[in-house]
């Protein structure tokens, strides 16, 4: 049995090791929230002097601002056609090269590629691809007699373009970790469901995605976060003079807008504290709700 001492040198090795994990977190994460919500309830002070306290004046100006409630609903539909679809194919790619394919290791590498490949330089091959005039996308259509498409400035569909980068970026990745649950899933299942008659479309709901349903609820609840917080890709599409820049701006392209641009860093962080509590709201739902489908083995 282990002394106190020994105890103690545990704890303090213990300690050590995830020292440095704790400091990041305190340091990155949770002291900057702590100042922006501080920040929240002040307004920029005029050429770079101290900020002037104006209490909920932020949040009341948020609760009326027409543009942040456009944003939000922006965040929320671009969430919607990304994660939905983004999961679905994710899966169907994870089952497909968990099979004896030929060549899968090559076929999962290039899948994960875009996630590995810097954002600003994915949006700008995705520019020249929905580009009006001479894009391949618009030459394809062309050939089946299809007008150009204004991908980009058309208020009506520029959404669903960038959302279809979205899901080109982020799917390999969902895909591997997917992949992953499905490689920890053993084989006697499906032997025993095999000699009982089991067809492969009942083996897939019976025993694939009740064991896999842990790491598809990881999946759902990092991409939802990661769609939230939507920026780069809308950046560098969209210009603040673009045609469909109120129907594609997000919130926290909205934040980066009043922060850096309008210099009401204030006004900014309680964008961001708008963003911040749907997330929370959604994350929370997400957990009481995975206790009817998540099955831990």
């Amino acid at each position: 049995m282990a002394t106190k001492r020994e105890q103690r040198n545990q704890a303090l090795w213990g300690l050590g090791m995830v020292a440095p994990t704790i400091i990041g977190l305190m340091v990155l994460n949770i002291i900057p929230i702590f100042q922006t919500i501080k920040l929240s309830f002040f307004k920029s002070g005029d050429f770079g002097k101290s900020d002037i306290f104006i209490g909920l004046e932020n949040y009341r100006r948020l609760m009326t601002d027409p543009q942040v409630w456009q944003a939000t609903w922006n965040t929320i539909k671009y969430t919607l056609l990304v994660v939905p679809i983004t999961v679905m194919l994710a899966m169907l790619l994870a089952v497909l090269l968990n099979t004896k394919l030929k060549g899968k290791h090559v076929y999962r590498t290039i899948l994960f590629l875009p996630m590995v490949a810097a954002p600003a330089a994915v949006t700008m091959v995705w520019r020249w691809l929905y580009n009006t005039d001479f894009g391949l996308i618009n030459h394809v259509l062309g050939r089946f007699g299809i007008g150009p498409v204004n991908w980009i400035e058309n208020p009506s569909i520029a959404l669903y373009a960038i959302a279809a980068i979205g899901i080109w970026s982020t799917v390999g990745y969902s895909m591997i970790l997917i992949l992953a649950g499905l490689q920890e899933i053993p084989n006697d299942f499906y032997e025993a469901a095999i000699i009982d008659g089991a067809s492969p479309f009942k083996q897939f709901f019976n025993i694939t995605l009740p064991l896999v349903s842990p790491t598809l609820f990881f999946v759902v609840v990092t991409s939802i976060i990661q769609s939230m917080q939507v920026f780069d890709v809308i950046y560098m599409m969209e210009d603040i003079k673009s045609p469909a820049y109120d129907k594609t701006v997000s919130l926290v392209y909205l934040f980066y807008n009043h922060s850096f641009k309008y210099s009401d860093k204030g006004y900014g962080s309680t964008v961001v504290i708008l963003l911040l509590g749907l997330i929370l709201l959604l994350t929370v739902i997400q957990m009481n709700v995975q206790k009817r489908w998540v099955h831990y083995r």
